[in-house]
């Protein structure tokens, strides 16, 4: 579970990694939770659509799951 804070979120309709669409909620108008997909580890980008666009994105690291 990642957390995702800002403004203007409450009419957000879409969150993604990367282009992979992801289950999300509405917290409040500044926080949205969202589940980070799995994948390689490294750099994505993270975007919010609401009502007002598309925002430019945020870089989410991912990391390597840890060996055994």
């Amino acid at each position: 579970m990642v957390t995702l804070t800002g403004s203007n979120l409450a009419t957000a309709s879409a969150v993604t990694f990367g282009a992979a669409a992801v289950p999300f909620t509405v917290v409040s108008d500044t926080q949205i939770t969202a589940v980070a997909p799995a994948g390689a580890a490294g750099p994505v980008t993270v975007t919010v659509t609401t009502a007002g666009g598309t925002g430019p994105g945020l870089t989410y690291t991912r990391v390597a799951a840890p060996g055994i």
